[in-house]
């Protein structure tokens, strides 16, 4: 194995744990229960990126190829998941990073490429949130009844009316909802810090999963005209097929277990299996069961962003938009602490606490940054949803699949026989194949969208 020479977070000022080193960080390590864990990872997981899945997911497959896709990629992440979370300590080493493990394995390259694909991952998943969250803030604000408007709808209306006389531009959402996001992240710093906030968050998840689930019942026993038609030229078909394999996978991994698992106290590999397995079993009944039944009630004809279709009353409607909101707040922040880790590791104090003076100004300024950044973009391209499939295809696509394999390989050599060779090398060649296939047709998406729409548009 390549030597750990590259300059990586902390290095040099290991500390020693339970019979093994662990890199500095300015964030907790071995501090949760996986209890704790897998109730992270069901809420995270069954966020407000459920609301698109019917259309991204099943709209495009089908229903035979769209079941079958949601439960084989389903099993091969948790398959990927698992072998990753074994390979969490390797030489005595516990490695609270991804980047930090391949670059033990395999060398300086390896470790750019995953920071690469991992931050990339992250930031365009926290811009994705922003873009949902800031839709259903709107959608929200624009249910409520007049006479019981909140306060955030009459000083939105007054300020559109008094500056542009027209009604409050999604924009407006992005910006608020990217300010919510950014106070959260500066004052629920770290993984181990959302513990507190966990049980509200999975009361909103029940609570818009319920509501929505109703709803989506009542709808489609009244709608008689379902098409489940999978429309478009044999080409269209294929490309979107391949997006809608893509999309799958981002809602069933997150290409940082291992910073996720970086908090699990000792046994930590078993606790991650553990966790996992709540994810994969509870967790997934969650966000599956609103895809599939948003894909009954509408057909082919679903909504990109479900509580647009949903019929029943106001309130209804007013409850879903306002629980997917405040539950994207927690959710979002699981999916980008890496960056933040980053961050406060290389600019905070680490012989300080978290809320030291010195570390809370730092952690102002990096938060600030980063959000700042991804409220930008969102607003300049509001199309982000596109970017989904992007995500799944070109990046985590290989975090998922293709790194866990090559390090097994890398590893363990001859000595893990001649059929695990064979296996985890067809893993790989397997994953490169449909990397290569699922970017090319997320590009397409993307260009094809980007003609249609205009910067700083207001859909």
């Amino acid at each position: 194995m390549a030597s750990s020479s590259m300059d990586t977070e902390a290095a040099g000022q290991d500390s020693k744990g339970s019979g093994y080193t662990v890199a500095a960080t300015a964030h907790a390590v071995d501090s949760d229960s996986w209890q704790q864990v897998g109730l992270l990872l069901m809420i995270g997981f069954n966020c407000a990126y459920v609301l698109s899945f019917s259309n991204l997911m099943m709209a495009p497959l089908g229903w035979g190829w769209g079941v079958a896709c949601l439960l084989l990629v389903g099993a091969a992440a948790w398959y990927a998941n698992w072998l990753l979370a074994g390979l969490h300590f390797i030489d005595g080493q516990r490695f609270i990073r991804y980047r930090d493990l391949m670059g033990f394995v395999f060398g300086r390259k390896m470790y750019y490429i995953t920071y690469f694909l991992q931050f990339a991952t992250l930031l365009l998943c926290n811009m994705g949130f922003i873009l949902l969250g800031a839709r259903a803030l709107k959608l929200c604000t624009h249910d409520l009844p007049p006479l019981h408007a909140s306060l955030l709808v009459v000083i939105n209306q007054a300020i559109n009316v008094e500056f542009t006389h027209t009604p409050a531009r999604l924009q407006w959402f992005i910006t608020a909802t990217g300010i919510v996001y950014f106070a959260f992240a500066y004052f629920v710093p770290t993984i181990s810090a959302m513990r507190n906030w966990l049980a509200t968050s999975a009361v909103l998840t029940l609570a818009y999963d319920i509501a929505l689930f109703a709803i989506l019942i009542r709808d489609g026993k009244s709608n008689k005209q379902k098409d489940y038609n999978v429309h478009g030229s044999p080409s269209e078909k294929v490309f979107n097929a391949l997006g809608a394999v893509a999309a799958i996978l981002v809602c069933n991994t997150s290409g940082l277990l291992p910073e996720i698992q970086s908090t699990v106290r000792e046994p930590a590999v078993r606790g991650t299996r553990r966790a996992l397995l709540l994810q994969y079993t509870a967790g997934v009944a969650g966000y599956y069961g609103v895809s599939v039944a948003g894909y009954w009630a509408y057909g082919s004809s679903v909504s990109e962003y479900l509580p647009n279709e949903l019929g029943g009353p106001r309130w209804a409607a007013v409850l879903i938009n306002a629980a997917a909101f405040l539950q994207s707040i927690v959710s979002q922040h699981l999916f980008v602490v890496p960056i933040h880790e980053a961050m406060d590791t290389h600019l905070q104090r680490l012989d300080e606490g978290m809320f030291s003076r010195y570390n809370l100004t730092r952690r102002l300024f990096a938060r600030g940054l980063m959000f700042g950044f991804n409220v930008f973009v969102t607003a300049l391209f509001p199309f982000m949803g596109d970017f989904v499939n992007l995500v799944g295809s070109f990046a985590l696509v290989p975090l998922t699949f293709m790194f866990p394999s090559m390090v097994v390989l890398k590893i363990k050599g001859k000595s893990g026989g001649r059929w695990s060779r064979l296996w985890h090398w067809g893993i790989i060649v397997f994953s490169t194949v449909l990397c290569v296939a699922t970017t090319a047709a997320a590009v397409r998406l993307i260009f094809n969208n980007a003609r249609i729409y205009h910067f700083f548009a207001d859909m």
